[in-house]
C-alpha cells in the first residue's frame, strides 16, 4: 500500500492558519490532497488537530482522504514532524513494514500528480530506502570565511555549463514504514533525489513566500487552475441576480413575478445534452422557481436554503453522484452563494455581481448581467472548453 501523509495543524505563528488560507481560489492544502487523488497514492491521511480544518478537507469530497486526529503533544511549535508520523504509525497496527510513506507539506503547492507518480515509481524501481524532492540551483554559494562551496572562481563556469546545487524544497519524503519506524526519521539508508523543476523551490512560510507561489503557480500552471472544464459532471447555479435580474415584481392583486431569461434555458438545455447534471441551489422557496426548474428539467432543486446549507446540499449530491466537488461549476452573485464560489471547480458570476463574490480569486466574471443571459455565457464557456458543445 502507499500512503500520503500530511500534517496540518491549527498553529501557525507567521500566517495564522495558512493551511487553509485562500490560494488561487482553494485553500492551500487544497492543491496537494488533489494531485494526490489522482496519483497512484491508495491512502490519503490528513492528520490534524483542528476542527475547522477537518470539515474543510472533507469538503474537497476526495474518496482517498481520511482524517487522523494528531494529539496536542505533537501540535506544538516545537514538535518534529516525524512525531506525528511516528504518532500515526504506532495508532494503526494494521500497517504493514513494506507499505510506503510519502510524507507532503501542504506549504509546497505546486507539486504535481507527475511529481508524486513519477517518484514513487523511481522509488520503487530502484529500491531505495528514503527518497526526498530538490530543485537545481545555478547559484554559486560561498561561506563565511570567503571560501567559494561550489565552484572555482578562477574558472567561472557559464551558466550553461554549471551543474549548481540540489537544494531541498521540502515538497515530500518517501520511505517505508520499515524504514520510519526503525530510523525515527523520514530520511536514512540508501537516499535517492528526485529532481523537479527550479520554480518549484517555493516554500510557504512568510507572507512574501504566498504571492511569489501564487504569481508562480499562475504562470507555469495556469492550465491546471483555469482549465477544469474537462473534469465537469454537475452545473448548479443560484436564481435572484442569475437566473433572474434580481428584480421583485408584484401586480395590483400582491401576486409576485420573476423575470427569467430564454438564453439561460437553452444552456441549460445544452449541457443537458452533453451529459453534465443540472442543479439549482436557491434561498428562494416559491412555486416560480419550482416552475422554472421543472421546465428546465434539473436534475438537482434545492430551495429556501442559508448559506452553509447550500453547500451541505451540493456535497450531497456530489456523495450521490460519485464525484468531488472539483467536478462542479457553479454560478452565483451574492454573499450566499460565496461558500460555494470557494468550494467548487470552476466558479462564475454574472456582471453585477457584489463586490464580496466579483474579488474572490480565480472567479470567472462575466460579460453578462444576471437574468441577462449570464447562466449561458458561462454554459457555453464549459461546453467550448470541453468541445461537447
Amino acid at each position: 500500500m502507499i500512503i500520503a501523509f500530511m500534517p496540518l495543524r491549527c498553529g501557525s505563528k507567521s500566517i495564522k492558519f495558512k493551511n487553509i488560507k485562500n490560494f488561487c481560489g482553494k485553500p492551500l492544502c487544497y492543491w496537494n490532497l488533489e494531485s494526490l487523488q489522482q496519483s497512484l497514492v491508495d491512502k490519503i491521511i490528513v492528520a490534524t488537530d483542528c476542527s475547522e480544518i477537518e470539515n474543510i478537507v472533507l469538503s474537497f469530497c476526495f474518496s482517498k482522504v481520511e482524517i487522523y486526529r494528531r494529539e496536542a503533544r505533537n501540535a506544538q511549535d516545537e514538535s518534529s514532524t516525524e512525531s506525528v508520523m511516528l504518532e500515526y504509525i504506532n495508532a494503526n497496527t494494521n500497517l504493514s513494514y513494506s507499505d510506503i510513506f510519502v510524507l507532503v507539506q501542504a506549504t509546497s503547492p505546486l507539486t504535481e500528480t507527475k511529481d508524486f507518480n513519477t517518484a514513487i515509481f523511481d522509488f520503487q524501481t530502484n529500491k531505495a530506502d528514503s527518497m526526498l524532492s530538490c530543485v537545481r540551483i545555478k547559484r554559486f554559494f560561498w561561506d563565511s570565511k570567503g571560501a567559494a562551496l561550489n565552484y572555482d572562481p578562477q574558472k567561472r563556469p557559464r551558466r550553461q555549463d554549471f551543474n549548481g546545487c540540489l537544494m531541498e524544497n521540502g515538497a515530500f519524503y518517501v520511505t517505508t514504514i520499515e524504514k520510519l519506524w526503525k530510523e525515527q526519521n523520514r530520511i536514512s539508508g540508501n537516499v535517492r533525489i528526485y529532481e523537479m523543476e527550479e520554480y518549484k523551490g517555493i516554500e510557504i512560510d512568510e507572507e512574501l513566500d504566498w504571492h511569489i507561489a501564487e504569481s508562480l503557480m499562475k504562470h507555469y500552471q495556469s492550465t491546471r487552475l483555469h482549465n477544469k472544464a474537462l473534469s465537469i459532471k454537475l452545473f448548479a447555479s443560484d436564481v435572484d441576480g442569475t437566473l433572474t435580474d434580481g428584480g421583485m415584481y408584484y401586480s395590483n392583486n400582491g401576486i409576485e413575478y420573476k423575470k427569467f431569461n430564454t438564453l439561460d434555458g437553452k444552456g441549460f438545455e445544452l449541457l443537458k445534452q452533453a451529459g453534465i447534471k443540472t442543479a439549482i441551489l436557491t434561498g428562494e422557496n416559491t412555486a416560480i422557481v419550482k416552475d422554472r426548474a421543472t421546465k428546465l428539467q434539473v436534475d438537482y432543486l434545492y430551495m429556501g436554503l442559508s448559506r452553509e446549507q447550500k453547500l451541505t446540499r451540493l456535497q450531497e449530491i456530489c456523495k450521490q453522484e460519485n464525484i468531488s466537488l472539483d467536478s462542479v461549476a457553479y454560478i452565483g452573485d451574492d454573499i450566499n452563494d460565496e461558500l460555494v464560489l470557494r468550494a467548487v471547480g470552476i466558479g462564475a458570476c454574472p456582471k453585477d455581481a457584489q463586490a464580496c463574490i466579483t474579488s474572490l480569486p480565480c472567479i470567472i466574471c462575466l460579460n453578462r448581467c444576471g437574468g441577462q443571459g449570464a447562466v449561458r455565457e458561462f454554459a457555453d464557456y464549459l461546453l467550448q472548453n470541453t468541445n461537447q458543445n
